[in-house]
Parts: structure tokens; C-alpha cells; sequence
């Protein structure tokens, strides 16, 4: 059985070909791709590589996505062909160090899902197991494809110690970024995102509702106008940066004040490094955290949150494109014209 699909060569040479259908074995389920989105780590790979996601090439690419179980191998239990489904890009192996202490997202055998820019996909039987799950019939496949990125959001503000009534900033507003502050909204905080991109500004307030949106461009010591909006002008309550620079982790200390909290979500490029004041951590009382991925609770929020309609993730999607033309839909993600572009094989 052949398919279209999108294979990544190395970076910058993606190439849309026809393939061979990888037969599902015992525990794995093929699944019909009915909706896949374009991702910032998709970005990344596709500009540099990337040595945890692409370990051989060609690979497939792409792991945002949802669908309808058109074939299963044998003892898979709880599923069905017909059924509509998403899954995640990874499963804990759930017997290591880290899953034994209920760590999930940092397993040492965290298997991991590529190939979604594709007609079709076959899930691990481990993912099968842990991480793939049924959505609503009710709910577009476009919108459950979504439960992937937003559980990454959903783990880090269950561990972001946010209060009602606290002023949370979100520096960097990307999908990630403004996830993150449609979910402090929902936590009943006072919410000021920042960025510089005028379509990200403009979906700051028309889908995460931010009480304040600050263009960065406009200020050449944005410190100053983001501290005169907090109370007593003494600092935000959590800082969140979602860019993933080491000179924006830097700044991220200045914002908050004393007691608060700096969430810095975006990864840096490995091999980086930052200076901070220790005054700040020791005397200031400035706590770090520093959350990354997500585990098969937060991936199960995630669709709740999305089929509850609690956060209209629809807003998300700035195009929709044929699978062919994805490499144009990860320059467009890449270079801001789009927040998510939706393929569809």
C-alpha cells in the first residue's frame, strides 16, 4: 500500500513523495490522517535538524495531528477501525527512574512520533497503549489535532503557581505563548502578553483575552511599561517567557517582583548559558521554574479543555493548505505570517 507524505532529507529539504504504508504489527493501530498542524519545534528541525526527533534520514515529519483508525494489528484492545482518534508525539515507558517517580515527561525511554504530514500514520504500540485517545464525535479533527501542543501548556501552568487575581506576563506569543495566556485567564489572573508580531498581538486579545497586549517594538526599555501596569508598579506576580532565548531569560528576571515567580518555558539552544543576579533569587525570593513537555494526564486535559470549548483554539489556524505544500506552510509558521497552518492530505 503506497501514500503521499511528507519526508525530511535534511535541513531544508523536505520533500512531498509517494511511500510505502508501514504495515501496523501487534499493538499498533494505522491511522487515516484527517488534520495535521505546522509547529514551532517542526520549524526548528526543519531550519537546523534535530538529534532527538530525527535520529535517520529520510524520515517522516511532522507529529501534530489527528484522525480515523482504518486498520489495527492484532491484541489491540479498546479500539476500533472507524474510530476517530488522536494521539501524542511520545509515551513514557513507565518503568524507569523518572516514570517510577511519577516524572513522566522526563523518561529516559520517552518514544517519540514523527510522520503526521502524511495520508497515513501507524501508532506505536506504545503510544497506542498511553497516549492515544478517542475524541468527541462532535469535535472536528482540526481542533482535537491541537491536544498535542496545548497539553505542553496545560503541565506547564498546572506547575506555574498561579493565583486568582495575580498579573501574569507571557513574553513571546506564538501558539505556545498565547495558549498560555488564554489558560492564566481561566486561572482568573490579570494577564499581559507580549510580543512584536501584529497577527500574534492581534489574537493576544481576540482569542487569549489578555487584559493587557504589549507591542514590544514600540519601547526601547519595555521594563519600564510593563512594571507601571503591575500593582504598585512593583512587578509581575509570574513572568512566563515562551521565546526560547537565552538574552530574553536574562530579562525575564526584571520583570517580577519580590516573592514572584519567572516560568522560563521556551527552550534555549543546547550549549547556552545565562548570568542572573543572585541577589534576585536569594534575597528577592525569585523562584525559577522550568517545565518541559507533557505525560498522558496532560494530554487528556488538554482535549477536555478543547472539546469543553473553554478555549477556542480555532482561532489558531491562519490557513488551510494540501499536504503538498508544506514546506511552504513551515516557512510561512516560521517566519510569522501564520500562527498555525492546518494540512490536510
Amino acid at each position: 500500500m503506497k501514500m503521499k507524505a511528507i519526508m525530511y532529507y535534511a535541513p531544508k529539504d523536505i520533500r512531498f513523495e509517494e511511500v510505502n504504508v508501514k504495515e501496523p504489527i501487534e499493538g499498533e493501530v494505522l491511522i487515516k490522517v484527517k488534520a495535521a498542524l505546522t509547529c514551532g519545534t517542526d520549524v526548528k528541525t526543519f531550519k537546523r535538524g534535530h538529534p532527538v526527533l530525527i535520529k535517520k534520514c529520510p524520515s517522516g515529519f511532522g507529529h501534530e495531528f489527528a484522525g480515523e483508525i482504518v486498520k489495527t494489528g492484532d491484541n489491540v484492545n479498546g479500539f476500533n477501525i472507524g474510530d476517530r482518534v488522536v494521539a501524542a508525539n511520545s509515551a513514557p515507558c513507565g518503568e524507569c527512574f523518572f516514570c517510577r517517580r511519577g516524572e513522566e515527561n522526563l523518561c529516559e525511554n520517552l518514544e517519540l512520533l514523527n510522520g503526521a504530514y502524511a495520508q497515513y500514520i501507524t501508532i506505536p504500540k506504545n503510544i497506542v497503549q498511553k497516549n492515544l485517545i478517542k475524541i468527541p464525535d462532535n469535535l472536528p479533527y482540526k481542533l482535537a489535532a491541537f491536544s498535542e501542543p496545548l497539553a505542553n501548556v496545560v503541565h506547564g501552568i498546572s506547575r506555574t503557581p498561579i493565583n486568582e487575581g495575580d498579573t501574569v506576563g507571557v513574553v513571546g506569543i506564538g501558539p505556545i505563548g498565547l495558549m498560555f495566556c488564554a489558560l492564566a485567564k481561566l486561572k482568573g489572573a490579570r494577564v499581559i502578553a507580549m510580543g512584536r508580531n501584529p497577527l500574534k498581538l492581534k489574537l493576544a486579545r481576540e482569542f487569549a483575552h489578555a487584559d493587557e497586549v504589549i507591542d514590544l517594538k514600540k519601547y526601547n526599555n519595555p521594563e519600564d511599561i510593563i512594571l507601571s501596569m503591575t500593582e504598585e508598579k512593583r512587578g509581575l506576580d509570574v513572568a512566563i517567557e515562551c521565546v526560547g532565548l537565552p538574552e530574553i531569560w536574562e530579562r525575564m528576571f526584571k520583570l517580577v517582583r519580590r516573592g514572584g515567580c519567572v516560568h522560563l518555558f521556551g527552550g534555549c539552544a543546547s550549549g547556552t548559558s545565562i548570568n542572573i543576579d543572585t541577589g534576585r533569587l536569594h534575597y528577592d525570593e525569585v523562584n525559577i521554574i522550568s517545565v518541559f513537555h507533557h505525560t498522558p494526564k496532560y494530554f487528556r486535559e488538554a482535549l477536555d479543555i478543547i472539546a469543553s470549548g473553554k478555549i477556542d483554539v480555532e482561532k489558531l489556524i491562519t490557513k488551510t493548505m494540501p499536504l503538498k505544500y508544506a514546506k511552504k506552510a513551515i516557512e510561512m509558521h516560521g517566519s510569522g505570517e501564520a500562527i498555525k497552518i492546518l494540512l490536510e492530505p
